[in-house]
């Protein structure tokens, strides 16, 4: 069962093995509270005996915004509640069309004659072939995380080969 309809959610064939909990904030840079607790919400709402794979982020090991946060505290539930449970971890994904991910915001930008704002850092860049090399690698029987870092690249390497 496969829950959400975002980018994440498209990249994913259903399998009655897991439950894909891809119904999470789909932007880093959300303020609204109700929208952490429309996550945490439908989260406890799950069938807790189903293997669920819980979509988090890398930003946890290097930021401390709302977001980290609250995926942090997410995926601390996800441990407590589920008897068997993956934690995917994922950078900025290459598909979809999300306005908030990287690679999109940048794209609309552009498309709007803004300028780019580039920074002097490194962010992880994971295509759809890649997730979905290590989503089949999920094990059915025990509990996991997986991080998924994919390429690290410079970010103005990510606008000259995506933008």
């Amino acid at each position: 069962m496969i829950i959400g309809s975002g980018d994440i959610a498209s990249a994913i064939t259903d399998n009655n093995s897991f439950l894909f909990f891809a119904s999470g904030v789909s932007n880093s840079r959300e303020k609204r509270k109700s929208e952490y607790k429309r996550e945490k919400d439908l989260l406890m709402s799950q069938n807790r005996s189903k293997h669920i794979v819980y979509f988090s982020s890398l930003c946890i090991f290097y930021s401390n915004s709302r977001y980290a946060k609250h995926k942090r505290e997410m995926e601390n539930l996800v441990k407590k509640l589920f008897s068997t449970w993956t934690i995917l971890r994922l950078g900025n994904i290459t598909w979809g069309v999300n306005p908030h991910t990287l690679i999109n915001n940048f794209k609309e930008k552009k498309k709007q004659g803004k300028k780019l704002i580039i920074k002097n850092t490194y962010r992880y860049i994971c295509d759809k072939a890649e997730f979905n090399h290590w989503l089949n690698m999920i094990p059915k029987d025990w509990s996991c995380e997986m991080n998924i870092p994919g390429h690290r690249m410079k970010v103005a390497d990510i606008v000259k080969e995506f933008i």
